[in-house]
């Protein structure tokens, strides 16, 4: 209850300010106007930096922003109307000044969408490509078109407050028509000076509103550049990761790679990376870029319907590569039939899909290692007391696969963590998609928030993008996770690390179940064998599964020689050379 005090304390403000400015200009006392106006305006700029769903609510029972900053110039209007008399030549400066000022404001709001359209709306847009010939302009200053252009609706502040203080502070109806008038004048001025630096950038962007010549201006940058292979890509912005986790691997390369998104909102989250980027959200613009021809490798990365639009692209050898290896159904899902090859980390991927019989062929699945693993060390940080990395998995997309310990376990677990003796250390890293379904999972990441920030120090939550997991598998001793890729991808530093058995089945029906298991400590929803695996890795050479680690890692990852990212380079080539020009046939 105290969080959402300061927005029903704003919200309330704002309700009460708009009758109590009428009744303060029509009884007319200016004193009460005045200091309702400094009250009314001081909330709305207070919601809008500390409370902003207040506003969004206040919109929703149709008092959006422009009804209530047309309330408090009605005010203004009644005021004046009351202390100079509706016939006088103020009264009718100030309804008509007013009226200007509110074309003008049309006039930006229209300039401002189609700014917007030409310069975030265009069909493709692109980054690390320069297409010179475009000569796309900056946003202009100062966010004039930020909220098509709402945060301009402030200088009215300058009339309605100038008529507020005149009428305080002058007796006469001329002084307070100067005042008023200067604010007014001020006013429009401003609004004027807006529309017109919006109008020198829309004329600067106009040309990006022609589709054609856009596609064609980026067409022609891409032939030059000459792809031979393109990643794919598609998801929602929270999926971001599954992308960025390839661009180094991708960047280091033998063959010319572009990457090819097709979502907007992607694009600025997408990590850092040299790699020639285009956005396409158009299935018809994808296939009208011709540039793209000269590839013969499509990699993708996620299993989603926009992958059909490249798919049925002819002369394109298609390679699913994920987003990480686990015994998840994910990683071994029906629609990886539709690929010409399915590339895994090692034999324990093959295994998966050949036990699934889901349709992918022996034949067309190959083993590549796991590039992105190569900064993982085999050593911890060093510390004098055990560090322990808890990275649990999101809760899915249904409820009987017991995906995440997070919901069931995870406050149980921190907690234990915490209060253990001797001591350890707690690292927390939840995943990306976490909450994105299941409310509770967001109800118990808070609470291991809560609990880890309460402790001392050496605790930490990783929630944000940065360190990057690898960077937290090099600062722990011991992982707890689910069933997911980070057990994979953390086999690769021969670590020990436990996994967790939410629906509690039998040890050997889970680890027949999930292989990946076979050399992890199991965790049961009681926790029970936590004591005891913490007690045995905190003695120096008594880790009872140290050896198995040593066979898991290579029947996940591969071997060792050769290097994972010389095996993936190779393949690559390999698929390249394969493609033909009239493509491949799926049945």
């Amino acid at each position: 209850m105290r969080r959402n005090t300061p927005g029903a304390l704003l919200a309330g403000l704002l309700l009460l300010s708009f009758p109590a400015l009428m009744v303060t200009a029509l009884y007319p006392f200016p004193t009460a106007f005045a200091v309702v106006v400094a009250v009314s305006y001081g909330a709305e700029a207070a919601a809008g930096r500390l409370a902003r769903p207040v506003l969004d609510r206040l919109g929703r029972i149709h008092l959006g922003v422009t009804v209530r900053f047309l309330a408090r110039e009605a005010g203004a209007v009644l005021l004046v109307a009351r202390t100079a008399g509706a016939g006088s030549r103020w009264f009718i400066l100030l309804c008509g000044g007013l009226l200007l000022m509110h074309v003008l404001r049309v006039l930006q709001a229209g300039t401002a969408l189609y700014l917007d359209r030409c310069l975030n709306l265009m069909p493709v847009t692109t980054r690390n490509l320069d297409v010179p010939s475009l000569r796309i302009p900056g946003e202009p200053p100062g966010g004039l078109a930020g909220w098509r252009g709402a945060r301009l609706f402030y200088v009215d502040v300058l009339p309605v407050g100038a008529i507020a203080l005149g009428a305080l502070t002058v007796r006469e109806s001329s002084g307070t028509a100067v005042l008023g008038g200067a604010g007014l004048g001020a006013a429009i001025a401003l609004q004027a000076a807006a529309v017109l630096v919006l109008l020198v950038h829309a004329r600067r962007a106009a040309p990006l509103a022609n589709r054609e010549r856009v596609i064609e201006a980026v067409d022609r940058r891409v032939q030059a550049y000459g792809p031979e292979v393109i990643f794919y890509f598609s998801g929602p912005a929270t999926s971001v990761y599954q992308a960025t986790m390839w661009l180094d691997t991708l960047a280091r390369l033998s063959r010319r790679t572009i990457v090819v998104l097709r979502e907007r909102e992607i694009l600025p989250l997408l990590g850092a990376t040299t790699l020639p980027v285009l956005c396409v959200p158009s299935a018809v613009d994808l296939m009208n870029l011709r540039g793209l021809d000269g590839a013969r490798l499509a990699l993708y990365a996620s299993n989603v319907g926009k992958n059909i639009h490249l798919l049925r692209a002819p002369g394109l050898r298609s390679v699913f590569i994920g987003h990480g290896d686990s015994d998840k159904e994910a990683s071994f899902n029906p629609f990886s039939k539709a690929y010409d090859e399915v590339w895994v980390a090692g034999q324990a991927g093959r295994d998966r899909y050949l036990r699934a019989q889901v349709g992918v062929r022996d034949e067309d699945i190959v083993e590549v290692g796991r590039p992105q693993l190569s900064g993982i060390r085999r050593n911890g940080p060093g510390l004098p007391v055990l560090s322990v990395l808890y990275a649990p998995t999101w809760e899915g997309w249904t409820d009987d696969l017991f995906h995440t310990s997070l919901i069931t376990m995870g406050p149980k677990l921190v907690r234990a963590l915490l209060a253990h003796s001797p001591a350890v250390r707690v690292i927390y890293k939840p995943h990306p998609l976490t909450g994105e379904r299941d409310p509770r999972a967001n109800t118990a990441h808070r609470r291991i928030v809560e609990m880890i920030r309460a402790g001392a120090a050496p605790h930490r939550v990783v929630a944000g993008r940065e360190p990057h997991l690898y960077d937290c598998f090099n600062d722990c001793d011991l992982l707890v996770s689910d069933i997911s890729s980070v057990v994979a991808d953390f086999v690769a530093s021969g670590k020990p690390y436990a996994v967790t058995n939410v629906a509690g089945m039998a040890g050997h029906v889970f680890r027949e179940r999930y292989p990946s298991t076979e050399a992890a400590y199991l965790l049961g929803p009681d926790l029970r064998e936590l004591p005891g695996i913490l007690a045995q890795l905190q003695r120096p050479g008594e880790d009872e599964l140290a050896e198995a680690r040593r066979a898991m890692k290579t029947y996940l990852l591969g071997p060792d020689h050769p290097d994972a990212m010389t095996r993936f380079d190779e393949a690559v080539n390999r698929a390249h050379d394969m493609a033909g020009l009239k493509g491949t046939l799926r049945l």
